[in-house]
């Protein structure tokens, strides 16, 4: 295979897990507040649990960053494939660029391959692949949680969603951007195995910023 086509290829995922590797939480929590969020709270490193243990004024730089992230890796993608030599960008690189941020966001190697869950850096993502979808998304997350006060039931139910908003409302342009959304609805469901099992049991903790849990 060609030197230039491998290169191309492999550089935009390594960047995009080295981007979602990035411990937003954990730097800020370590730097700012000499407070490691994954040994407070719910134990995530995320935004949520940030906000959780830290309060807003920690969470919400946290969230953001977290989201661009995931939109940067996708943003990114084309520029460095063409730096090695790489034509137009395809779906299935794409496709490969999310996967690799997503892993870097709950398998860091800043932070010993201990993470979060990914949430906000797919919605980056989202937003840089699908972005009516993404906002359509945004909404429905925002909606259950005023109803709910449970993000984990938000989240969950926004990634389930995601793909009948691509399918049905905004058809993707790439069977592999359809399947992407598909294996966002089976990934989110998975990474909140223990919330699922808290709320059918009424033990789920409801969003309350800055209120630590024990």
């Amino acid at each position: 295979m060609d030197q230039t086509i491998v290169l191309s290829n492999i550089f935009p995922v390594l960047v995009a897990y080295l981007l979602g590797s990035i411990p937003t939480a954990v730097w800020v929590g370590k730097f700012f507040y000499s407070v490691d969020v994954r040994e407070s709270g719910s134990g995530n490193s995320g935004a949520t649990n940030t906000i959780r243990v830290l309060g807003l004024k920690a969470g919400i730089p946290v969230l953001l960053v977290d989201v661009f992230k995931g939109l940067a890796a996708v943003l990114l993608t084309a520029p460095i494939h063409q730096l090695f030599g790489g034509a137009e960008v395809s779906a299935g690189l794409l496709l490969a660029v999310a996967a690799a941020a997503v892993t870097g966001h709950a398998l860091p190697v800043f932070a010993g391959f201990n993470g979060g869950k990914g949430v906000a850096t797919l919605l980056g993502l989202g937003f840089g692949i699908y972005p009516w979808a993404a906002f359509c998304v945004l909404l429905l997350f925002i909606v259950v949680l005023l109803i709910s006060g449970y993000v984990s039931l938000s989240s969950i139910t926004a990634g389930i969603a995601f793909p009948f908003f691509v399918i049905f409302l905004f058809p993707a342009d790439h069977v592999f951007f359809t399947v992407l959304s598909i294996a966002v609805a089976v990934f989110l469901p998975i990474t909140h195995r223990k919330n699922i099992k808290r709320l059918r049991n009424g033990t789920e903790s409801k969003f309350r910023p800055g209120a630590k849990r024990t």
